[in-house]
């Protein structure tokens, strides 16, 4: 098994910066993909950033040129800067990884439990 734990969520006002954390701990041989998700209060669930094992990323049109997405392989984390925030970024903010276990090809989606990001104007 694997755990994700998210931290660095919190209160912000508008125009101010959040930087988020994911670290992954358990049985893991290698992560692919690792990406952030949100989901705002009524809303579905929606990307933000993915990031490869390589390196290469996308994000969501709505946070290009505010959020950067990276990861330390060592650490097996993924990161989340978000800068120029905005209220309508309020959302709780959940991490993801592609897990192989072993040195068998297969992988195994885990999701992080969640932290709450709220922006105010």
């Amino acid at each position: 098994q694997v755990q994700l734990v998210e931290s660095g969520g919190g209160l912000v006002q508008a125009g101010g910066s959040l930087r988020l954390s994911c670290a992954a701990s358990g049985s893991i041989f290698s992560i692919n993909d690792m990406g952030w998700y949100r989901q705002a209060l009524g809303k579905q669930r929606e990307l933000v950033a993915r990031i490869g094992s390589g390196g290469s990323t996308n994000y969501a049109d709505s946070v290009k040129g505010r959020f950067t997405i990276s990861r330390d392989n060592a650490k097996n984390t993924v990161y989340l800067q978000m800068n120029s925030l905005k209220p309508e970024d309020t959302a709780v903010y959940y991490c993801d990884a592609y897990v192989q276990h072993s040195r068998i090809r297969l992988w195994y989606h885990y999701w992080g439990q969640g932290t709450q990001v709220t922006v105010s104007s």
